[in-house]
């Protein structure tokens, strides 16, 4: 090796040991993220200022709750996962999710629209609701929390034997928007995150608050993440107050 080249290695060498390791340049971590579409308007414009303000990179993945769940149980390792509240207590009951990193991030509610060019019912009223869903034609729900909770509500307000041959319930991960816009149902229901800002369909607005539902969306370390601690600083990030303007604009609610 050339004296020149094995001094200027001596240096960085000794470089490495002596100085301490705050004083050296920390390296950009790439985070895997997984979440669900419910939460995607929010959890993008918070990733994005957090790659600006840390320089680290987000790999960001979208599904739908159930999805996630079972992608997750089937051995799929990402960072960072965001889910419902119960799905990743499941999950971290499994094994799969570092318990102790679980943070509540916000809230949803469940939201009503109907296609283009439909009557628009009156959903402000539980009975109003309750005749909406009994005079449409074709009925789309989600399959994921929204949905599961909307099977409960069509028992409670006494309509479900009526409709059930008119309710569709496509896989998890499919946008109930998506469907109205193409004419594929009258009424739907899905998270107010995935219908609110939608286009191709009206948005009618959130269900009367004597029957609203809220879905609590958490988030989680893997334990197979080789970048836990910058999946926890991103998780601080999230429930930092600087994002509470973002989640709102997405129509959820901060937890506190």
């Amino acid at each position: 090796m050339h004296p020149r080249v094995r001094s200027r290695w001596a240096v960085y060498l000794f470089l490495a040991i002596a100085l301490p390791a705050s004083s050296l340049p920390a390296l950009a971590a790439e985070l895997k993220v997984v979440a669900p579409n419910a939460v995607k308007e929010a959890l993008a414009e918070i990733a994005a200022r957090f790659e600006k303000e840390t320089k680290h990179k987000l790999v960001l993945s979208w599904a739908g709750s159930e999805a996630i769940s079972k992608r997750i149980s089937d051995g799929e390792i990402f960072d960072f996962v965001v889910n419902t509240s119960a799905g990743i207590d499941r999950l971290a009951k499994d094994g799969r999710l570092v318990a102790a990193s679980k943070r509540d991030l916000a809230r949803s509610g469940v939201a009503v629209a109907v296609k283009a060019g439909a009557a628009r019912p009156d959903v402000s009223t539980v009975e109003g609701l309750r005749q909406a869903l009994l005079k449409a034609e074709s009925i789309v729900i989600s399959s994921g929390a929204s949905g599961r909770y909307l099977e409960q509500l069509f028992q409670k307000l006494g309509v479900a034997e009526q409709i059930k041959h008119r309710i569709k319930q496509p896989p998890s991960g499919v946008q109930i928007g998506d469907l109205l816009a193409r004419g594929e149902a009258e009424l739907g229901f899905q998270q107010v995150t995935e219908l609110i800002h939608g286009k191709g369909f009206q948005y009618l607005g959130p269900l009367p608050a004597e029957v609203q539902n809220y879905t609590v969306w958490s988030a989680a370390v893997h334990t197979g993440s080789k970048e836990a601690e910058t999946a926890t600083t991103f998780i601080q990030a999230i429930s930092a107050p600087e994002s509470a303007a973002a989640i709102r604009s997405s129509g959820m609610e901060p937890m506190p």
